[in-house]
């Protein structure tokens, strides 16, 4: 699904936020507009993300909050 975020440049950013599993971890595919994708995967209560991404701590962290949001309003649906 699209998701408008408001990242760290004050900007707000279309990105596409999609969920996989890899193994038995379950993984967030980011994709934004300008074709650039991350994993991204919660280890405790922090974000991380694959070495071969790109995402700075501050764009990480805005992002991880966002899907925590995600994964919150699923779980409160359900």
């Amino acid at each position: 699904m699209d998701y408008k975020i408001k990242l760290t440049d004050g900007k707000a950013h279309l990105v596409n936020i999609t969920s996989a599993y890899f193994k038995s971890w379950q993984v967030w595919h980011v994709r934004f507009k300008d074709g650039r994708v991350a994993m991204l995967f919660k280890l405790g209560s922090e974000w991380m993300q694959r070495n071969e991404d790109f995402l700075e701590e501050e764009v990480l962290q805005v992002i991880g909050s966002t899907i925590d949001k995600i994964i919150y309003k699923r779980n409160i649906a359900f």
